[in-house]
């Protein structure tokens, strides 16, 4: 099996580390600067008789190299600099994802694809549109990741194991993100059963500023880390057929009174993308907040 992504920049990189380490996939690694994209492969390739995997790794900047591939991952585009707002990168990366969309689809028209590029919300919603891919096999990797980070906050607040803590995130990837306090849980204690409203809410804008913070605390660039394990779990469910459910960023097509925009959704992952949305059900103020984070990124879509 082969996995192409584009983009050979920090979460590229480590994503394709992830996936020959775990030895799920050969990967194809594509970026305009060539050199880049084959120096961050023989570098990983130099590293397989010590760790021990097998899988290919091959850098590139010829499309025609993805061919074949069953998932394709777009992380091609600008970073957030400090200061920089994700709807600042409309202008910068909205031409990137056109270029790379027209080559996905000319070479690799039956890959599932997953749009990592910020402002992730907007970059999907285009990406959907130049494919005309269904949305069961395009969609942004997003809630994943601020689910991840979610439930490290409040775990590091009520010093709890990781795997203690259940949550989900919806909404917009950015400000708007939606945690669903009503399906968070602790070892199996409603969340609002341990903490006070006015605390909750503090570890909802904390987890709201995380991005933010983290590219203030670089100096340069953004988190690669955790977006390249929220990404590498989604692949992994695709590639094995786990059937889990996920939040992703994909196209509403009427679920929580949404439509015709790109918004994290709760769905379940397998083999063929976005096997099913599933319509969980929110309290009054969580679906209110859904709708108004799909509002948002409509405004933002005007850019375009």
């Amino acid at each position: 099996m082969k996995i192409s992504i584009i983009g050979a920049g920090n979460v590229g990189a480590t994503l394709a580390n992830r996936i020959i380490e775990s030895e799920l996939a050969d990967v194809v690694l594509v970026d305009v600067y060539k050199s880049m994209a084959q120096g961050k492969a023989l570098d990983l390739l130099h590293a397989a008789p010590l760790v021990g995997y097998q899988r290919k790794i091959m850098g590139t900047d010829d499309y025609g190299r993805i061919e074949n591939s069953k998932i394709v991952v777009i992380t091609a585009g600008f970073p957030r600099q400090p200061g920089m707002t994700r709807s600042d990168l409309i202008s910068k990366n909205s031409g990137i994802i056109k270029d790379v969309i027209f080559n996905v689809k000319k070479i690799c028209h039956t890959a599932i694809v997953i749009i990592v590029t910020n402002p992730l919300d907007v970059m999907t919603f285009l990406a959907h549109n130049e494919s005309c891919l269904r949305r069961e096999r395009i969609f942004g990797m997003a809630g994943v990741l601020d689910t991840s980070r979610f439930a490290y906050i409040i775990a590091k607040e009520l010093k709890a194991k990781y795997n203690e803590v259940e949550t989900l995130v919806l909404g917009q990837h950015g400000p708007q993100m939606v945690p669903l306090i009503s399906h968070t849980k602790v070892s199996g204690e409603p969340l609002r059963k341990l903490l006070p409203k006015e605390k909750i809410e503090k570890l909802v804008e904390e987890s709201r500023r995380s991005g933010t913070h983290i590219v203030g605390l670089l100096g340069k660039g953004s988190a690669y880390y955790a977006p390249s394990a929220a990404i590498f779990a989604m692949i992994k469910v695709i590639v094995k057929n786990e059937m889990k459910l996920m939040p992703v960023s994909c196209f509403a097509k009427g679920e929580y009174g949404i439509n015709d925009v790109c918004t994290g959704l709760p769905v379940i992952l397998g083999k063929n993308g976005i096997e099913e949305v599933i319509q969980l059900k929110l309290d009054p103020e969580e679906e209110a907040a859904l709708k108004k984070a799909a509002e948002s990124t409509k405004e933002l879509l005007s850019d375009l």
